[in-house]
């Protein structure tokens, strides 16, 4: 076997690897088929030494490589865009632990309810030895409207304000109304005598309003604290059962959260079909290259292609992709 042929052969071995590896990448049966009808042309040569061996190496510069050429064009840009989804879906995923960092749970509601039922009592105590002229210092405990403002959007019951508004009526002469806090005179009355011991039992809001509802722990009585006026009011145990059960188990689930995750298992599901996404002219122009390979009098007429009039090279000159 001459130097020529020789020569000509490894390049086509070498030429039609590049080609099984991309139509294994798009795993597209045109591609795969051409591909094999490449081969079958190439082992045509390598068996038959009469044949003109030029014909194979015009047939890999006019055909082969110009599909090559072209496939890698197409690689290059569906990479390129399903690189622009991947960043789109790490941007989601920043935002989203972001979101999670910052998302409160019911069990950190539980541990701060606790806390501020013991500021709560605290301030009320210390309420008690002003209006008894034992102490003049101010009674509320240090940061207690902090729960409400963190806990309230995720954590307290939704109510029309008509609720609030009745809930926060009072009589004049049954309260306290000093220049800390305006306090129901029958209520200072049970925390004396409960020892002020209460808990956090839920939290009612109806826009930028917010109130605390608490219980004492040794008998079903309730009252709220309505922080915005200082406002300590007894009320009614059955209708605070009821709102509560009504209201269900506060959630803290966060729809953005929940859309950004979806949004991103659809980006995932696009970036795998972008990846190997062949445009439908250029999987129709793919049809006509292997139709006119596959043609019986190819070879001999194979001499008389014009490479620049070759649809593939048409499609590389072209912005189509």
């Amino acid at each position: 076997m001459d130097e020529r042929r020789v020569s000509v052969l490894s390049e086509s071995v070498r030429i039609l690897s590049k080609l099984q590896i991309l139509a294994a990448f798009f795993s597209d049966d045109v591609i795969y088929n051409i591909y094999l009808r490449s081969q079958v042309i190439h082992q045509l040569f390598e068996q038959n030494t009469e044949l003109d061996i030029n014909k194979l190496e015009l047939f890999h510069v006019q055909f082969t490589d110009t599909l090559i050429d072209l496939l890698k064009k197409i690689k290059k840009t569906n990479e390129k865009n399903v690189t622009l989804l991947f960043n789109e879906i790490d941007l989601n995923r920043d935002v989203i632990t972001r979101l999670e960092s910052d998302k409160l749970t019911q069990a950190d509601f539980d541990l701060q309810k606790q806390r501020q039922a013991l500021k709560v009592n605290t301030s009320l105590r210390r309420l008690y030895e002003v209006l008894s002229g034992y102490s003049n210092e101010y009674p509320y405990s240090k940061n207690i409207n902090a729960f409400s403002a963190r806990f309230s959007p995720s954590f307290y019951h939704d109510v029309i304000e008509d609720v609030l508004a009745r809930l926060t009526a009072y009589a004049p002469a049954e309260v306290y109304d000093t220049a800390h806090a305006i306090i129901q005179r029958k209520l200072m009355g049970q925390l004396c005598k409960y020892d002020f011991k209460t808990e956090f039992f839920c939290g009612l809001k109806a826009g930028s309003l917010i109130m605390e509802v608490f219980r004492f722990t040794e008998a079903s009585i309730y009252y709220l604290y309505y922080p915005s006026r200082n406002l300590f009011l007894l009320c009614d145990a059955a209708e605070m059962e009821m709102i509560n059960a009504a209201a269900g188990v506060p959630t803290n689930d966060n729809s953005l959260v929940y859309e950004l995750n979806n949004k991103n298992d659809q980006l995932q599901s696009r970036a795998a079909l972008v990846k190997t996404l062949i445009p439908p002219e250029v999987k129709q122009l793919l049809a006509e290259h292997y139709k006119k390979i596959s043609d019986i009098g190819f070879l001999q007429n194979i001499s008389n292609f014009d490479a620049q009039t070759n649809i593939l090279k048409t499609m590389l000159n072209t912005d189509i992709m």
